[in-house]
């Protein structure tokens, strides 16, 4: 087996899993909003001029809500500001446009058509429901976008639905990322965490903002997925994220992820960033810079993105990151605010059908040697072959029930366990098999409901819907009713949907949602004893 070849297809596929999903569901590249001067704008419509502590925005009107795009909740992080925590939004006079999303924040082409070299990201989108004024303010939603640390954009999730049919207001958000936003040095105040920074930021902006958008600051639910998931259990680890949000969800990103579990986001010791921030100086040739961080912040964002590393991950051990969240949540050490976590059936598919088109077939043969590859502590591979046995025909969805076993749904039954000593917790399983695909092409076996597929049941992506059959219609209202019911009270239960009974796993599939079990079809037991 090409060992080589297979390490390099897992950092890639690890770092990128939702690069597909939004390159082909958001078509071409959407408009990107300019520097703007913050100027007058004429006649505006009835209702889409807000006033907010920075300024007037004039956002759009839309059937029955409205979107506010591309708002600063942050000053741009550039020349001294690059690799400092973030500092306020210098505010504006006049109306400042807010008909367009502004830039991502730096990355690759992928999940952003075309990527983006742009630092001034630190930018929010708004949706909010007519319904929502500051006399009636509804509950918030304020969503952390997944994409391995490393891609990704707040606009990229149209949230209309969750809006008109679930009643909140929802936030999207930048946060920085890559390099640029995870970068550890020794003297950097803020070292390996200015993204989360970014979250804090943009979670106090919505405390003293929202209200003019018919938001109820004292009701944030923080949310996300992938990474974004795991950045809402690093926030319920952070001291200076106390206070900020009342409700979670956690969404295929558990915090009891670890390093050597490639696939799933993890957190890293501060040594360990800073290790990987040495050959990232060394990279650029900065490493004998007699002033690094000067010399670091004079590159280019093209030569930052072309030599940071593929894997990109917080540090623990700071200040605003005190402990590894799996340990702050088995200490009890996080905010006691109730928690909706769950994955999906079929999370690691997706990767195990890029591995094996990437040319690294799985068979009777060669299982071993792709077990030892992934999973090379002492004895793992041996027992995992025992565990999962692999025939002429199962090789490709047996790899992809062990990533998924091994870093998703036991890793989320951990968490769940965990977490429900100390607060209310909700767990559901995303299971439609027959989920719409998010990425072009025919796979090499049928994918079930992969990493990522449960979100265009709750978003459009890249704000076109997916094609989905009636039952697959009422599934998403159900979700967007579970989610939205849990962000106004923390319980998910609505009227007109399947009770989610307190305690057990709900499994979400099109007309057949309700509790579940999971441990023994997911192999928990065994992963359990290899921790």
């Amino acid at each position: 087996m090409n060992t080589h070849r297979v390490l390099t297809s897992l950092t890639t596929l690890a770092a990128c899993a939702l690069t597909a999903v939004f390159a082909t569901a958001a078509g071409p590249a959407l408009p990107t909003q300019p520097a703007l001067s913050a100027r007058q704008v004429d006649r505006p419509a009835v209702g889409t001029v807000v006033r907010t502590h920075d300024g007037a925005v004039r956002g759009t009107a839309h059937d029955g809500y409205r979107t506010f795009e591309g708002l600063p909740y942050a000053a741009p992080p550039v020349g001294r500001l690059r690799w400092a925590p973030p500092r306020p939004a210098r505010p504006w006079t006049g109306t400042r446009d807010a008909t367009r999303p502004a830039s991502a924040c730096p990355q690759a082409a992928g999940e952003v058509p075309g990527g983006s070299t742009d630092e001034d990201c630190l930018h929010l989108n708004v949706t909010a429901p007519d319904a929502a004024t500051p006399r009636h303010p509804r509950p918030v939603i304020v969503w952390l976008h997944g994409g391995g640390f490393t891609t990704g954009a707040g606009s990229s999730y149209d949230a209309r639905r969750m809006a008109t049919r679930g009643g909140a207001v929802v936030v999207t958000v930048n946060y920085r990322l890559g390099a640029l936003g995870f970068l550890a040095h020794a003297g950097l105040p803020g070292s390996g965490t200015f993204g989360l920074a970014d979250q804090q930021a943009a979670l106090r902006w919505v405390r003293s903002g929202i209200g003019a958008f018919g938001g109820d600051p004292r009701n944030v639910t923080l949310a996300g997925e992938s990474a974004g998931g795991y950045s809402v259990c690093a926030q319920l680890a952070s001291p200076a994220a106390v206070g900020l949000f009342q409700r979670a969800i956690v969404q295929s990103g558990p915090c009891t992820g670890r390093p050597d579990r490639p696939f799933a986001p993890s957190a890293a010791s501060l040594p360990t960033a800073r290790g990987t921030g040495a050959r990232f100086a060394a990279k650029v040739g900065c490493s004998s810079a007699r002033h690094v961080l000067a010399c670091l912040r004079g590159k280019s964002v093209s030569r930052v993105l072309a030599a940071q590393a593929t894997d990109q991950q917080p540090a623990y051990g700071t200040p605003l990151l005190p402990h590894d969240p799996a340990t702050a949540v088995a200490a009890g050490g996080f905010p006691h605010v109730p928690v909706l976590i769950g994955s999906n059936h079929d999370e690691g598919n997706g990767w195990a059908a890029g591995i094996i088109q990437a040319g690294n077939p799985v068979t009777p043969d060669t299982w071993p040697d792709v077990a030892a590859t992934f999973f090379p502590g002492p004895d793992q591979a041996s027992a995992i072959v025992h565990d999962y046995p692999v025939t002429r025909s199962n090789g490709g969805p047996v790899f992809g029930a062990v990533i998924g076993d091994a870093d998703f749904a036991c890793p989320t039954l951990r968490t769940g366990d965990l977490l429900s000593a100390q607060v209310p917790v909700w767990r559901y399983e995303f299971a439609d098999e027959h989920a719409p695909p998010l990425t072009p092409g025919t796979p090499p076996f049928p994918l079930g409901a992969p990493h990522a597929s449960e979100l265009p049941y709750l978003y459009d992506l890249g704000g076109r819907p997916r094609t989905m059959t009636a039952a697959q219609h009422r599934l998403a209202d159900t979700m967007i009713d579970y989610w939205a019911s849990f962000a106004r009270t923390g319980d998910p239960n609505a009227t007109g949907s399947p009770h989610w009974p307190s305690g057990a796993v709900q499994s979400l599939a099109p007309d057949h949602t309700g509790p579940t079990r999971t441990t023994t079809r997911h192999h928990c037991t065994f992963w359990n004893a290899l921790q």
